[in-house]
């Protein structure tokens, strides 16, 4: 680690995002690729690890999630006083948009462990000397139409580089983009070089000097989920953006402005989050050299307080050396058993408390918190209500617990939502159903740590990656999920965890067709009916012991450290 730290100094990586997770009280984030954002950022500080992190700041949030009685959402904005968490900074730079002038400014957060610093700055437009239109592009996270977007990700990519110049920023080593949207980054280091050595025109050496620069981490496995602009919205807002002439395809994919094409052609280096999803990249990108680096957490982000106190007890140096959890293989089970109970009666007191659910600590718990979306399977436990009202009369009762919230323009994310609420009345009173609104960081922290199992069901190959189930391993609880995304890697069938489904050299043979929701979820109840219910309900010690596995085998593999680690020894070298 000392020889990562010294050679690791020696760098600075400016690491753009549309959403970072810093603070449960700061809405700057909507999901997991804000939270994975976090995460990075936390580890480098964890490590020594020069990194600066670039955002916007959201003055509205995402939105706050309130659900009524028939279980339709509904959003309001986010309310919160800026300066109690962020700091002003002096610097002022100008971007211009369509024919305006725009005026940025830049709020500080600093995240701190042990004597090293790592500085996130949210840009800001909501300035007294801008357009009325343009003080609103500081205001909601992945809100308004088209325009509203482009124009976001000019202030995030083009203002971001500006303001790390005008914060001081003159070397830096590597412009790492989260996800496409910060990629109109590439144009100002484009515009830069070209001053450098006196071009009018943008040279391919030019081209090639700002590649050199840049890193570019995709998180999307559908063509669809990608960000285009159209040319014509794109002349509009960008007059200064180079459509024409032989370097035309470097920047545009047909007609339109591809976020995702911009940063693949304008990057030295390409990952996909996991090794199954880089596979899918490459099927999607067959031009691209794309690589896996697999996500990870930040584990102190993430470990509750009883299973803390036993690293603390039984792994002392386990901060200093993250790779040391393993030797949570050599912890008494009795003791991850007492600590998983702590976890679970705060987390069921809370649901009670809030929902007067009347939920026991001696009945299987299982959670299932995410985005709501189709492609999410949420509903998949519910296929056929009467399979699973007879799991939970003769295995033993069962209790789930939702979270998670749909896209204000995802309708049928909504539905998902309101359909869950619908099934309460039938279902058998052994099995207890609550869906906790607004999920965020605190709660998914209360969730990953104390249900007995992780559900996970996403419709493969679409799952990126998933990061939830590898916070609740790392406190004891096992997933049961669908081999995709991380699971592929982090499953040891009965060791672990369980999957669903096809086996992965089905997956990889599968077409679309070949994906039921049926078929899984007979392999779903399959697995609770006969394998993961009768163990928890008949031997808990064995479950304990699972529950240790996923500790010591996933928690000590699965975390940032681990993922910086490979950043910097792949990407930022």
């Amino acid at each position: 680690m000392n020889h990562f730290k010294k050679n690791a100094l020696s760098r600075i990586i400016a690491y753009f995002s549309m959403e970072i997770a810093v603070d449960e009280r700061i809405p700057t984030y909507s999901g997991g690729l804000g939270v994975l954002a976090g995460d990075t950022l936390n580890a480098a500080a964890a490590v020594g690890f020069s990194m600066v992190g670039v955002s916007l700041l959201y003055r509205k949030g995402y939105f706050f999630q309130r659900i009524d009685e028939k279980g339709i959402q509904r959003e309001e904005p986010v309310e919160w006083i800026v300066d109690d968490f962020l700091v002003e900074q002096p610097p002022r730079v100008k971007i211009r948009l369509e024919k305006r002038e725009v005026t940025l400014r830049a709020w500080l957060y600093e995240i701190k462990h042990n004597d090293h610093t790592v500085p996130v700055y949210f840009l800001d437009t909501d300035l007294a000397e801008n357009d009325p239109y343009d003080r609103t592009l500081s205001g909601f996270l992945y809100g308004g139409d088209e325009r509203y977007r482009l124009c976001q990700e000019a202030v995030l990519g083009i203002g971001g580089v500006k303001m790390l110049r005008a914060l001081g920023y003159e070397k830096i080593d590597r412009f790492h983009m989260n996800e496409g949207h910060s990629s109109l980054l590439t144009l100002e280091l484009l515009r830069e070089q070209m001053a450098a050595v006196g071009h009018e025109q943008a040279s391919w050496e030019d081209i090639e000097a700002v590649r050199s620069l840049c890193v570019f981490t995709t998180h999307t496995p559908v063509a669809s989920g990608h960000d285009k602009f159209p040319l014509g919205l794109v002349k509009q807002v960008l007059p200064f953006f180079p459509v024409h002439g032989e370097l035309r395809d470097i920047f545009c994919c047909g007609d339109f402005l591809n976020m995702t094409y911009l940063a693949l052609n304008l990057s030295h280096y390409i990952n996909g989050v996991a090794k199954r999803h880089s596979e899918v990249s490459r099927m999607l990108f067959s031009h691209y050299e794309i690589d896996a680096i697999t996500n990870g957490i930040h584990v102190p982000s993430w470990l509750s307080s009883p299973i803390q106190k036993l690293f603390d007890g039984y792994i002392p140096r386990w901060k200093e050396d993250i790779f040391s959890i393993r030797y949570a293989i050599s912890i008494p089970l009795k003791e991850i058993w007492e600590a998983h109970l702590i976890n679970k009666r705060l987390l069921l007191d809370f649901v009670n408390r809030e929902k007067n659910m009347g939920m026991d600590i001696d009945n299987f718990t299982i959670g299932f918190a995410r985005r709501m979306t189709a492609y999410k399977r949420p509903e998949l436990i519910f296929t056929r209500l009467e399979r699973l009202n007879a799991i939970a009369r003769s295995v033993g009762p069962i209790q789930l617990i939702f979270a998670g919230k749909a896209h204000p323009k995802d309708e049928e994310g909504k539905k998902i939502i309101q359909r869950i609420h619908a099934i309460r009345p039938s279902l058998v009173p052994e099995i207890k159903l609550v869906f906790l609104e607004n999920y965020d960081l605190a709660l998914a922290k209360r969730i990953v740590a104390g249900v007995d199992l992780w559900l996970n069901n996403p419709q493969p190959p679409f799952e990126a990656s998933g990061t939830s189930g590898m916070k609740a391993a790392i406190n004891g609880v096992p997933s049961l999920s669908v081999l995709d995304g991380w699971w592929i890697e982090g499953c040891i069938e009965g060791t672990t965890g369980w999957s669903i489904g096809m086996d992965v050299f089905q997956l990889k043979e599968a077409k679309e067709g070949d994906y039921s929701n049926d078929r899984d979820a007979m392999a779903l109840y399959d697995k609770l009916e006969k394998v993961i219910m009768p163990i928890f309900y008949k031997n808990p010690e064995a479950y304990a012991l699972i529950m240790r596995s996923c500790i010591a085998i996933n928690g000590s593999f699965f975390n940032a450290q681990r993922m910086l680690m490979q950043y910097v020894l792949k990407a930022y070298y």
